[in-house]
């Protein structure tokens, strides 16, 4: 398949993309936060919590360093696969390790295969999905992929703790029900790599190339040589910035109790509140914002998309000066809130595309993604430093 329009290519891309971007935002969200709970249900304390998950965002802030190697050895679709397979082992690493003696160098230690092997697949996920899709494609489906990632956030975060949880209620041992929990996750990535094995296209673009050290050296030439450079990468730090610093305390602040600031709702309330209305309206906003981008074009939508990701933070403003005790208030301050990520993060996902482009688009969209995680990681980190 060429980059070119054909016939059938959207339904095509129905039934890859949702199911990519999933096993994209799965793995993530497993290691930076799934593994927090789960060392804190271990018996091991705030501190070492803090300290040893902080560092496992790094293999996604510093994924450029290897981003060449995979835009220019392999194909996409190869990283794509092999990478599933090898969280997948890396699932079952970790489940294998937490019940034995070693568990925290053991679990740790998978965990950081995971990272680099899901900050990997994050760079021929999103390199794959340039090559395999039309300009217009790719503007229309870039909510429904936004979408997807955050359904396996909701996912690991909701399904599987509560999963998690259920099990070590039921058997008595946390240990044996975090094992099981990370074994269900294992068989999960591996079907999703078979799946895709047999599903993914063959874009006529994705091909091996021949690496050198001039390569190289051109990849990050026409990158940073682009004109108008700086303002776009200074575009990049800021766009996410209050999201960025949102996105961490909002579940936390929602489940404390009104004499400390909080909005004093049930975990039952906060996975509803976000997990099934917050997905609708995170997914009506982003088809939108794919919509209305794939017909009037990036352009004429990029500052509305802007005040759109922004302005509804203060949503939670309000929240916090008012504390209202209605759920339904709630509900619908979240709904506005996630409508606008939608909207809005369609715009940035479609500037980050386009100034990616050329030869070495994988690798500059990884330069581009690992510039904006660096906010989300140091945002993550003073989260759990606040423990």
């Amino acid at each position: 398949m060429s980059n070119n329009v054909t016939k059938g290519s959207m339904a095509q891309g129905w039934s890859w993309i949702p199911t990519l971007y999933f096993a994209e935002g799965l793995p993530y969200i497993l290691v930076m936060t799934v593994s927090v709970i789960m060392f804190k249900n271990l018996g091991m304390s705030n501190t070492d919590t803090a300290l040893y998950t902080s560092w496992l965002y790094l293999p996604w802030v510093i994924k450029p360093f290897w981003s060449p190697f995979v835009d220019l050895l392999g194909t996409k679709r190869v990283w794509i696969v092999a990478m599933q397979l090898l969280i997948g082992a890396g699932l079952a690493g970790v489940a294998f390790s937490v019940s034995t003696d070693y568990w925290v160098a053991g679990s740790l230690s998978f965990l950081w295969l995971m990272a680099f092997a899901s900050a990997t697949h994050d760079i021929s996920a999103d390199g794959f999905y340039m090559l395999g899709l039309s300009n217009e494609q790719q503007s229309f489906f870039v909510g429904i992929r936004n979408t997807f990632y955050r359904i396996a956030i909701v996912f690991a975060q909701g399904v599987l703790v509560m999963a998690a949880g259920f099990m070590s209620n039921h058997f008595g041992d946390v240990a044996y029900a975090w094992s099981l929990t990370f074994y269900i996750a294992a068989a999960l990535l591996i079907a999703l790599a078979l799946y895709h094995y047999f599903v993914l296209p063959n874009p006529s673009e994705d091909v091996k190339r021949s690496f050198s050290m001039k390569q190289l050296g051109e990849l990050f030439k026409t990158f940073f040589t682009q004109k108008g450079i700086l303002l776009s990468l200074a575009f990049i730090l800021l766009y996410r910035l209050g999201e960025s610093q949102l996105a961490k305390i909002a579940s936390p602040f929602m489940l404390d109790p009104l004499d400390k600031g909080g909005l004093g709702l049930a975990t039952e309330q906060v996975g509803f509140a976000y997990g099934t209305v917050g997905v609708v309206f995170l997914l009506l906003g982003g088809v939108l914002g794919g919509l209305v981008v794939a017909k009037h074009g990036l352009k004429r939508w990029l500052w509305p998309m802007v005040v759109m990701m922004n302005v509804p933070n203060l949503v939670y403003v309000y929240f916090a000066y008012f504390q209202p005790e209605s759920f339904a208030v709630v509900i619908s301050g979240i709904s506005l809130e996630q409508f606008g990520y939608g909207f809005g993060f369609t715009g940035f996902m479609l500037y980050l595309i386009k100034i990616s482009q050329g030869e070495f688009k994988t690798a500059h969209y990884a330069i581009c993604t690992a510039i904006s995680s660096s906010l989300s990681g140091c945002a993550f980190a003073r989260y759990q430093d606040s423990f």
